[in-house]
């Protein structure tokens, strides 16, 4: 057997004299080129596998930051504050975020944080774990695998329920007592669907918004990742899947949801919808085949049917109460109340009043419509005609 470690010593000339023909001189240097080739690679892989095995086995961590809003803001305020302490849990921390104007850029421009734009990130430093928060972008398996610890996700549910992009406003909407935070592991290709590292319950306050709620889960979620951080290869160690029971899906909110449907919708629904969306959403019904907003929602209004003998018990009627200064309206169950509107221009309810419903105005319309407001509806008509506004209340009710 030669050795092709020597070849590269011996002259061809003495090859042939040991009985090689030129071709076998030829494939035995092809051997030895291919033997070096393998050699360098796996020298290459050795040195690649050397690099990852540095990552820390404990505190502090190299972290790479994902995140956007007001919500995703608290943690890395958090994670900041720790880099800055000698006991801290954070040794380096970079920032991976979408929009200029998004607090959490803001943030790390002012605290001359490393930042890296949406999607394109700067690996050249190593990290040791990822952490997203509120980021609404699917993170690829690539990514994720360059993390030794993955990318850990703080997700301000009880998962599985309410996975998706907007939980803090569905748990309002749909009246949940109880929600919490989750802190779990991303998997690529779907959202919230990861092994969960810890999770917390929280008692929803009574009329809480979600503005309101969004604050307080945003503190406790940054309590409960620094936590984590602390003994993550613990938590890693001990992480739980996701049951398959009980998962919901939040979408994000749209500017359809703040239709009102009189016929349809309770007044317990029309407060739970207020504080979901309010704060960024005006309430919004049609009024003489016009949208108007509904400003200034003050709940439930008991109607006292003997100060008012003439009122309409009809979905989408609207009563002036002067001694609150507010418009009553009647829903599916009941009566809500609104200090303002905005039609044109932001008018009060006694504006409003004045200039719609006081009677010297109804006696000049023609409309027994007009003390009705009327319920939006988005449908498609046949033959290609979009009506995007169909009047749930007419002339006959």
């Amino acid at each position: 057997m030669w050795n092709l470690n020597y070849l590269k010593f011996i002259d061809q000339g003495r090859l042939l004299s040991q009985g090689l023909c030129s071709n076998c001189i030829t494939r035995l240097r092809q051997c030895r080129r291919e033997q070096n080739r393998r050699g360098f690679i796996l020298l290459s892989r050795n040195k690649s596998f050397a690099t990852q095995s540095q990552s820390a086995s404990k505190p502090p961590w190299r972290v790479l930051f994902f995140g956007s809003d007001d919500f995703a803001l608290e943690s890395l305020k958090r994670l900041h504050v720790s880099r800055d302490t000698k006991a801290g849990v954070i040794d380096s921390l970079e920032v991976v975020t979408l929009s200029r104007n998004a607090p959490v850029k803001k943030y790390a421009e002012q605290h001359k944080l490393p930042i890296h734009q949406w999607p394109d990130v700067d690996f050249s430093a190593q990290f040791d774990v990822g952490v997203v928060v509120s980021f609404g972008c699917l993170i690829k398996e690539n990514i994720i695998n360059k993390m030794p610890y993955g990318i850990l996700n703080v997700h301000p549910s009880l998962l599985p329920r309410w996975r998706g992009s907007a939980p803090i406003f569905h748990t309002i909407l749909h009246g949940d007592s109880v929600t919490g935070v989750t802190i779990m592991q991303i998997r690529p290709k779907r959202f919230d669907v990861g092994p969960i590292l810890q999770q917390e319950l929280y008692e929803v306050p009574k009329n809480c918004t979600a503005d309101e709620l969004g604050a307080t889960l945003a503190v406790m979620g940054s309590r409960m990742l620094m936590d984590t951080l602390k003994h993550l290869p613990e938590r890693i160690a001990n992480r739980k899947e996701q049951s398959k029971e009980g998962a919901s899906i939040a979408p994000k909110i749209s500017s359809m949801m703040a239709w009102i449907i009189w016929e349809e919708h309770s007044c317990d629904y029309i407060d739970r919808l207020f504080r979901a969306v309010g704060s960024r959403i005006s309430l919004k019904t049609m009024w003489m085949g016009n949208p108007i907003k509904l400003l200034d929602f003050v709940g439930k209004c008991n109607v006292l049917f003997t100060a008012a003998p003439n009122l309409s018990s009809v979905p989408g009627s609207v009563h002036y109460q002067k001694e609150s200064n507010t418009l009553l309206v009647r829903c599916k169950d009941g009566w809500v109340g609104f200090k303002a509107v905005n039609f044109k221009k932001r008018l009060s309810a006694a504006d409003f009043f004045n200039g719609y419903l006081h009677q010297s105005v109804l006696k000049k319309s023609p409309s027994t419509n007009t003390c009705l407001f009327q319920s939006y509806k988005e449908t498609h008509l046949p033959g290609g005609h979009d009506n995007n506004m169909l009047l749930r209340n007419n002339t006959s009710l």
